[in-house]
């Protein structure tokens, strides 16, 4: 398959995943249930961080969070009592649990308290087409707050090899424009071209069966690899071909 064939093979699959049925079986629906600004990017965050294993159950459990936070996730991050952290307790998805969740809310309220939010701290580190060092940075200034040392590990350090797959998704749907309905484009700060793949198995296979990627594991090399390859393809939006390998490895079981 020659260069051209593969990008109009990928951009035909882009077209046929990148539509708004794509949100029913993906958790992207949570973010997509609220309006306002700080309730979307919490929203995401949130089911972002839970995003692996069966996904009805992270699309089950993702609803349960926001029902833990009274459906209003940003009001909740900022005017909660420590009374209203108890109900957090009993929430458990695999190995992300009620300390861990109640540690994600008081890192939120400390970004959104001291740092004017998630996007001007995923902005401030940002590089011309990569924010693998936002991540980083973003990361260190979440765990500023008491934790236990357990719960780091629900966000991933690009810097230390990680794909970090549910972060870089989280990403995606908070920075590609939202018109095909899909991701919500509400990041205005950030831009398509800084973005980077959500590396996970599927995406991965897909990748390497077409000559995308040639290292064997999802690492952050591997990421670095994928990226540079769907860069040649669509510089200006290089992500929207996670539509195409996920769909392929998911439901075409390429």
């Amino acid at each position: 398959m020659t260069k051209k064939d593969l990008k109009d093979f990928l951009d035909q699959k882009v077209i046929l995943y990148n539509t708004p049925k794509f949100i029913d079986s993906d958790p992207i629906q949570i973010p997509h249930l609220y309006t306002k600004k700080e309730d979307i990017e919490i929203a995401g965050f949130l089911s972002a961080t839970i995003a692996w294993g069966n996904r009805k159950s992270i699309i089950n459990n993702a609803h349960k969070m926001m029902q833990l936070l009274d459906n209003s996730p940003y009001d909740f991050v900022m005017h909660h009592q420590e009374s209203d952290l108890e109900k957090l307790e009993s929430f458990v998805h695999r190995t992300f649990n009620g300390i861990d969740f109640i540690t994600f809310i008081k890192g939120l309220q400390h970004i959104y308290s001291n740092h004017d939010g998630l996007e001007a701290v995923f902005a401030k580190h940002a590089q011309k087409d990569s924010l693998q060092a936002s991540i980083h940075y973003f990361k260190s200034i979440f765990f500023q707050i008491d934790h236990l040392q357990r719960t780091q590990k629900h966000i991933s350090d690009p810097l230390k090899n990680s794909a970090a797959k549910r972060i870089n998704m989280f990403l995606r749907w908070m920075v590609r424009p939202n018109n095909t309905n899909v991701d919500l484009g509400i990041w205005t700060s950030l831009s398509p071209a800084q973005l980077s793949c959500p590396l996970d198995v599927h995406s991965g296979n897909v990748a390497r069966k077409l000559g995308l990627l040639k290292r064997k594991q999802n690492d952050g090399k591997a990421l670095a690899e994928l990226d540079q390859s769907l860069r040649q393809l669509d510089p200006n939006d290089p992500v929207k071909y996670d539509f195409a390998l996920f769909g392929l490895g998911v439901f075409e079981k390429f």
